[in-house]
């Protein structure tokens, strides 16, 4: 009896044994799974960590692109809107791109007067003195002028003025003729393009599109502009000045830029998304591109044509580009690929994008 108890004694402890080696490979293999996923969750923590850096660094940080001893003209073009929006900073670059290589940058000197309003007429204004104050004061003699003196110089503001011009045709007939009853008639003519919407001037026109594109003044603020004039001008009717003249005769000037371009060895493009308002058949929200195409620094006048599209499909590069076999710089976007005869190159500045982006925070190119 005693072995028998002994014996179940030993078995329950090879039992026991049996049963905690169990637990603890079950143990040991919950710690390795949950090992595992901390690893993981780390894992994806610095990759958001990450992924958050790049974000922060494309929304608040410096531009990689913003370098100095640039290329002149390789960035730029890129650049164009910023460096619209704080000249300042176009000026320093262009110093920037000049100036040989580790050399320290030269304090700009001041423009003079005659170099800031270069171009502007000059009129010289008298200062002169009375009648009376050209007696000399010591024994009466008449003063003698014996030169001028450079006093100050003033800038002056003429506001603009309309007015309305009518023309009148002068008519003319043969005297003698219309009394034999042949009426011969001839009219003066005008014998000039005028505009073809409304009575605006050319010079009327073209100032509405400088408001409108170079100083960014939307039509509603020029309707209020033109009523300080004395002109009740609506901002559709300005829109039909606008449009109507350019399909006129900006056309046929794009068009023959176009040709022009395509004839060239060296062509770039890129296109941008934009939002067109109350555009027929399409919500606001909907995404549109504007296309960019420019001629190369070939030595040649450049080339700049926009094209506005409702898609980025690859097909508007193909039928704007139709019949050009240059060179073609552009990003990585698939849709220039079916453009058939030109042969594709790289764009540089975006290739060194990718790879400032991909250095980790804290770290730095050698």
């Amino acid at each position: 009896m005693a072995d028998s108890s002994k014996d179940i004694q030993l078995r329950e402890l090879k039992d026991m044994i049996n049963d905690l080696r169990k637990m603890i490979k079950m143990l040991q293999a919950t710690v390795d799974a949950a090992n595992k996923r901390e690893e993981a969750l780390t894992q994806e923590r610095d990759n958001l960590k990450e992924e958050v850096d790049l974000l922060r660094k494309k929304l608040f940080g410096t531009s990689s692109e913003k370098r100095v001893l640039d290329i002149p003209g390789q960035l730029n073009f890129f650049n164009e809107a910023e460096l619209a929006q704080d000249p300042a900073l176009a000026q320093m670059e262009e110093l920037e791109a000049s100036a040989p290589e580790k050399t320290p940058k030269k304090r700009k000197t001041r423009a003079t007067d005659a170099e800031r309003f270069k171009g502007i007429p000059v009129v010289k204004e008298y200062l002169d003195l009375s009648e009376a104050e050209k007696n000399c004061p010591v024994c009466g003699t008449a003063l003698k002028q014996i030169g001028e003196e450079f006093v100050r110089r003033e800038l002056i503001f003429i506001p603009a003025k309309l007015k309305i011009r009518e023309y009148y045709s002068r008519n003319y007939e043969c005297p003698q003729c219309s009394q034999r009853g042949i009426p011969v008639i001839k009219k003066g003519k005008d014998g000039r393009p005028h505009m073809l919407y409304g009575m605006a001037s050319a010079g009327t026109v073209a100032w509405v599109m400088y408001q409108k594109f170079c100083n960014t003044l939307p039509y509603f603020r020029q309707e209020k502009d033109w009523k300080q004039y004395g002109a009740s001008i609506t901002r559709a009717t300005m829109a039909n000045w606008v449009i109507q003249n350019s399909e006129a005769f900006f056309s046929p000037m794009y068009e023959y830029f176009h040709r022009k371009l395509l004839e060239r060895e060296f062509a770039m493009a890129d296109e941008t998304p934009l939002q067109v308002l109350h555009e027929p058949g399409r919500r606001a929200q909907t995404k549109s591109y504007m296309w960019l195409f420019r001629s190369g620094e070939d030595g040649s006048p450049p080339i700049i044509l926009y094209k506005y599209s409702e898609t980025r499909a690859g097909d508007n590069a193909v039928d704007f580009l139709h019949g050009f076999k240059g060179y073609l710089m552009c990003d990585g976007y698939r849709g220039y690929n079916k453009v058939p005869d030109a042969k594709r190159t790289a764009c540089w500045a975006h290739i060194r994008r990718y790879l400032t982006d991909a250095i980790p925070k804290g770290k730095a190119l050698d």
